[in-house]
């Protein structure tokens, strides 16, 4: 098992490697980079805006209902909603949504393209195809995730704020008040940088998953499986080391 271990992480390294060398022409990343940006961008709004809003008005009610205590003030509600928007649903959770929705895609996009010899053909051609295919993929998502992390959080205060004002457990000035009392900008950095290396983990280790599949149409599924079990292991890791690092003093 530790050997297997370790011969998957320096082939993980040696496929980095091959990823970030030997780059082809910038014209020819542009165009695969906007591709990407639609592909794997684009089309997450979607599930990240329902998600986000339904979490929201999920995490306001659930704080509403454990602060009934009379002693509480009531604009924790809209705090509670906030800081936990923030810090770890809008980051940390919707990776996870989107190591099943990126990473799926991606592992069975470059593995379908393994097992029809499509990346057999572009190497027969002189291309870096770890490069030409994986590097537009990092370079998208690790510009575009970040927006999804910040319109995640909008999306989940409204949701909160929504949920909290018609189920009538909080007035609209009150959770207002919530939501800008002591406010930590770090928390939005914090969140940012926890996105940046999410989104290298689901990329990279899906192409992985992807680019060294073999056999047909069953390894391919397989490989995708992996990929977002794998993605999703090593974000709740790595969640557990950024948040010790970032977040104490």
């Amino acid at each position: 098992m530790i050997r297997f271990l370790l011969n998957q992480v320096g082939l993980y390294v040696l496929f980095l490697k091959k990823v970030f060398s030997k780059p082809e022409k910038a014209s020819v990343y542009y165009k695969q980079t906007m591709h990407e940006f639609v592909s794997l961008g684009l089309t997450s709004i979607g599930i990240i805006s329902i998600i986000s809003f339904f979490m929201g008005a999920v995490i306001t009610l659930q704080t509403a209902y454990n602060t009934e205590n009379p002693i509480y003030p009531k604009y924790l509600i809209g705090l509670g909603c906030r800081d936990s928007i923030i810090l770890e649903f809008s980051s940390t959770v919707a990776a996870l949504i989107l190591a099943g929705k990126m990473g799926s895609n991606i592992a069975s996009e470059i593995g379908t393209m393994r097992v029809t010899e499509q990346i057999d053909a572009l190497e027969i051609m002189g291309i870096n195809s770890a490069s030409y295919l994986v590097l537009p993929k990092i370079i998208a998502t690790l510009l575009f995730n970040p927006v999804l992390t910040m319109l995640s959080i909008c999306v989940g205060i409204f949701g909160g704020w929504v949920a909290g004002t018609l189920s009538g457990v909080i007035t609209s000035e009150n959770f207002i008040y919530g939501i800008q009392y002591a406010f930590i900008p770090y928390y939005i950095t914090y969140s940012l940088i926890k996105t940046l290396f999410f989104a290298f983990i689901i990329t990279s280790v899906s192409s992985f998953q992807g680019y060294y599949v073999s056999g047909g149409s069953l390894e391919v599924g397989r490989s995708s499986t992996k990929a977002v079990v794998y993605s999703s292991v090593l974000i709740l890791l790595f969640n557990v080391i950024l948040t010790q690092l970032l977040l104490t003093s």
